[in-house]
């Protein structure tokens, strides 16, 4: 089962970049995020057209979440379900082909010093209590998404700069480390313990990919029951290098199931 998460940054703006790459790899299943579309204006016939099902929920703001199958998804629930804030455009969790997938679009932040800071700390712990209404960690569990946080210095490029800036705040690394102790296998670090491994590239930069100036934001986590299964996962650059390209590129993971 090959499953892959990417953060689109506009949907239907970056269509035909998705359609591409989703013919050259055909994962079993890919989380899409920042959808930024709604619901009743989400483009599916194309996606449908070579032969995926697709969940989603979102607006024409700069959230929204959906996920791609090459089996129809089941047990579909959409936002958190904690009595405040659902945000079901920051959180879609389907199962497909028996496997429990959780997407996530963890809330940006902004700013240490806005109150969206303090929100998107709150989330994560309204996100571990999620985690334990719904799932158990001794069973297979994949979370997958935008995490909006670089868990260590060897997941961004310049870690002394840019330490406390958002995404990268001690803060936010301690809320992510403790959803993390719920049960969850960082994949990509299973397989990869090399640096330079990037899935945001910042539009302001110039020539990113090549010089090396990004972040590990994007992340495929699993419980260990499922994460020993794993047999490899990759950042696959070549769509950030596309024309007119979301500012970050996908993420793969194959599992023997």
């Amino acid at each position: 089962m090959k499953v892959a998460t990417w953060n689109v940054n506009s949907l239907r703006a970056r269509m035909g970049i998705v359609l591409a790459w989703l013919e050259a790899q055909r994962p079993d299943v890919l989380c899409l995020q920042e959808t930024r579309v709604d619901d009743d204006q989400f483009p599916h016939e194309p996606l449908e057209s070579i032969g995926y099902h697709v969940v989603f929920r979102g607006d024409k703001g700069r959230n929204g979440v959906a996920v791609v199958s090459a089996r129809e998804a089941d047990e579909v629930h959409m936002g958190l379900d904690d009595g405040e804030s659902p945000d079901e455009d920051r959180l879609l969790a389907v199962q497909v082909g028996g496997v429990p997938i959780v997407n996530t679009y963890v809330p940006q932040g902004r700013d240490p010093d806005h109150e969206m800071f303090q929100v998107k700390l709150a989330w994560f712990g309204r996100l571990r209590r999620f985690f334990d209404r719904h799932y158990r960690a001794s069973e297979p569990l994949l979370w997958v998404g935008d995490f909006n946080v670089a868990p260590e210095a060897i997941d961004v490029h310049d870690p002394k700069r840019l330490d406390g800036q958002v995404g990268f705040h001690p803060l936010e690394r301690e809320a992510l480390a403790e959803v993390a102790t719920w049960g969850f296998v960082d994949v990509l670090r299973r397989h990869n313990a090399e640096p330079g491994q990037y899935t945001f590239y910042d539009y302001r930069a110039r020539d990113p990919v090549d010089r090396g100036i990004g972040w590990r934001v994007d992340h495929i986590w699993a419980t260990v029951p499922l994460a020993e299964r794993s047999i490899a996962a990759r950042i696959d650059t070549g769509p950030r290098r596309a024309e007119r390209p979301s500012d970050h590129t996908p993420l793969l993971a194959e599992f023997d199931l």
